[in-house]
């Protein structure tokens, strides 16, 4: 297990079979937000464990961004290329990540701090 601190909370790493696969719980503090980002191969499905989480997403660069409250027990799909944020902007959020083993697959178009 591993445990990586971040501005908006946490991530904990609870399963990593290099080149399979990743299990990931992200802690995101209430207000704060993710980067608005998409990945090139990272495939990963969230699924909202507490909280309610407020999901922006778009399938291409040229759709408008949809805005989709996710509630306790909701799960969506983040294909390759879909460009996504996750934000609590009711209360803290708890969620489940599974996804392929390319965690350094982040291409950030926004970021509240200021990361590359």
């Amino acid at each position: 297990m591993k445990i990586v601190d971040k501005p908006w909370g946490r991530e904990i790493w609870w399963a990593h079979a290099k080149g399979k696969y990743m299990g990931k719980t992200l802690e995101i503090k209430d207000g704060h937000r993710l980067s608005l980002q998409y990945h090139n191969e990272k495939d990963e499905t969230i699924y909202v464990l507490k909280g309610t989480l407020t999901l922006l997403h778009s399938s291409g660069v040229r759709e408008s961004l949809t805005t989709q409250l996710l509630q306790e027990g909701e799960a969506f799909r983040v294909h390759p290329m879909t460009i996504h944020r996750f934000a609590a902007c009711h209360g803290d959020v708890t969620l489940l990540e599974v996804s392929t083993d390319y965690p350094k697959d982040v291409v950030r178009l926004e970021d509240d701090y200021r990361r590359d």
